[in-house]
């Protein structure tokens, strides 16, 4: 197989032995009789944990926007990202409304995460305007859920604002693109050319199907912007570029250079979170979901070899 052609059959094929064996286990352990304790009583199973606490795997480390599950009950958004044998979630805000919530409702969030096993790495993305109530309650009610970067969509006259409150809090931000029809942050590079001379702890979240839309090439946007990349979104489109409209499906079955962008993130040795945001199927998603996931890590398996 040409190194440069990877294709979808190849890296299911070799992510399959990946999301098989734990599930065969599983069904061969509940097909058995479980083994009595001295008083006869059935112990606890004992929970799935990802092998590494980041959930790196093979170089990257890898999370669930649960704006993937965002027709599920924050309970089942845990369980479906934990299904996906991952440590990391990024809480999208029908499972806690960063801009409305009270830090108390926050807190209590993140410490059922923390009890859950899962990392809060992010955010859906968080509004942030010249209001400084409004602004500064989103910063503290990330801060009290103890959110590693907010993602977020400041409005270009609350940057001076947002950038005190950054210095203040000691809060890193990813602004998010939205493609061709965000009329603020279309593109990664608008972003750059708003954030370049603020403070370093405001960066940018690689959407990579809105950028791919927007037109942009996503692999030399993830080099150009390396040292201030610090949330990517992961997920595939069969739209074209320029299209107003996004067109998702699974990993892997879409236009987008999957395993480029992967190389790319391996090459500047991103150390954020490659985040999955499936949107094709809101009602169902985690089969959607599990079969991109098993894509990617058929491809960093390969590209490890």
């Amino acid at each position: 197989m040409n190194e440069s052609v990877f294709s979808r059959r190849a890296a299911l094929k070799s992510a399959a032995g990946l999301v098989a064996l734990p599930l065969l286990a599983r069904a061969a352990a509940a097909a058995e009789p479980a083994p009595k304790s001295a008083k006869g009583a059935a112990p606890a199973p004992t929970p799935y944990a990802p092998a590494d606490p980041e959930g790196r795997e093979h170089g990257l480390r890898l999370g669930v926007a649960s704006y993937s599950l965002r027709n599920l009950s924050l309970d089942e958004a845990i369980a479906g990202v934990k299904t996906m044998r991952t440590s990391n979630i990024a809480l999208f805000r029908l499972h806690c409304n960063w801009e409305a919530a009270t830090v108390d409702e926050c807190r209590a969030v993140g410490e059922k995460l923390k009890a859950a096993g899962l990392t809060l790495t992010g955010s859906g993305v968080v509004n942030l305007t010249v209001d400084e109530a409004k602004t500064r309650k989103a910063f503290e009610n990330v801060k009290a859920a103890g959110m590693r970067t907010m993602v977020c969509k400041p409005d270009i006259a609350a940057l001076p604002l947002v950038e005190k409150l950054v210095k203040e809090f000691d809060q890193k931000l990813a602004i998010h693109n939205h493609g061709p029809e965000d009329k603020v942050y279309p593109s990664p590079k608008v972003i750059w050319e708003n954030i370049k001379n603020l403070d370093a702890r405001i960066g940018l979240c690689i959407d990579v199907g809105h950028t791919a839309r927007f037109g942009d090439d996503v692999i030399a946007a993830i080099k150009a912007y390396a040292p201030r990349v610090y949330d990517v979104h992961m997920k595939d489109s069969l739209a074209v570029p320029g299209a107003m409209r996004d067109v998702p499906c699974e990993v892997g079955a879409g236009k987008l250079d999957i395993r480029g962008m992967l190389k790319a993130l391996l090459e500047i040795k991103y150390n954020g979170v490659v985040s999955f945001e499936y949107e094709k199927v809101a009602g169902n998603p985690v089969v959607g979901l599990a079969e991109s996931m098993g894509y990617v890590r058929g491809l960093l398996r390969a590209l490890a070899a």
